[in-house]
């Protein structure tokens, strides 16, 4: 089967050369990356990055980087094609343990990110209300979240940030400790959130290859690289970088179950290893 119909628009998030030094020890070297616009005719397609890697080799670090949480030492990130650094709040975070505020209702979190873009709070209402059917919470929005289940509080936690941010969503290992049927929910999930508007852009960092491939349409792999002398170099960087529309291996119901996205896989994961 060939390829899916698609161009590239402009550039929707950018990683310029970002450096970062710990006490005068490199753990970023020249991160560069970016997300365009992927534009399929007759179709809203927002856009999946999995950003993958072994342990220590930097993915929380650019995490907060890319959410504006954790300057730079050199390079910068911006996003929307604004001539700045990013800025904390425009690219939303959604934590490994989902954190909601615990004394608030479903529709009481969720409020406090809608008034930030929203001043009329009638309007801001009716837009929670309205993700929260869109999400299938619509009766659980008078409950506290200690009443939630682990994949409710995942779709709060995401609704929040999405009212907060709009269009960028970070997603700090969202397959951590699911069950097959949770992972499978999950990785819907994130497509369906990402498929809500063209421009929405969700960045997923995670050490599961398999759930990151199922999911992504672009991955980035990081982690360190060998010098001339054969001695690997100082800082992780982006070592290689996977385009899964142009392989044909996304967008696709039951492309999973397939030999050549379980050759992907492999593929990726012995590339993973050796890092």
């Amino acid at each position: 089967m060939a390829a899916p119909t698609y161009s590239l628009g402009k550039t929707l998030l950018k990683i310029d050369n970002v450096c970062l030094e710990y006490d005068g020890r490199p753990v970023l070297s020249g991160v560069t990356a970016e997300v365009r616009d992927i534009i399929v005719p007759g179709k809203v397609q927002g856009q999946v990055v999995g950003i993958l890697g072994p342990s220590g080799c930097g993915k929380t670090t650019l995490f907060r980087i890319v959410a504006g949480l954790l300057p730079p030492t050199s390079g910068r990130v911006s996003v929307n094609g604004f001539d700045r650094p990013v800025i904390a709040g425009e690219v939303g975070v959604v934590a490994q343990s989902y954190p909601l505020f615990e004394h608030r209702t479903v529709l009481g979190n969720l409020m406090l990110g809608a008034k930030k873009k929203e001043k009329d709070s009638q309007v801001a209402r009716d837009k929670v209300m309205g993700f929260l059917t869109e999400f299938g919470l619509e009766d659980k929005y008078n409950l506290y979240p200690a009443q939630l289940s682990g994949g409710q509080r995942q779709r709060c936690a995401i609704i929040q940030q999405i009212l907060c941010s709009e269009h960028f969503l970070l997603m700090d290992e969202p397959f951590s400790g699911l069950d097959l049927i949770m992972l499978e929910k999950t990785c819907e999930l994130i497509a369906k959130v990402a498929d809500m508007d063209d421009l929405n852009t969700i960045i997923v960092v995670t050490h599961d290859v398999t759930a990151a491939c199922s999911v992504a349409d672009h991955l980035w792999l990081m982690g360190h690289v060998p010098g001339a002398d054969g001695n690997t170099l100082p800082g992780s960087r982006i070592v290689k970088q996977y385009n899964l529309i142009d392989r044909d291996l996304c967008w696709q119901p039951g492309i999973i179950t397939t030999a050549r996205f379980t050759d992907f896989v492999r593929e990726v994961k012995e590339e993973f290893r050796r890092l």
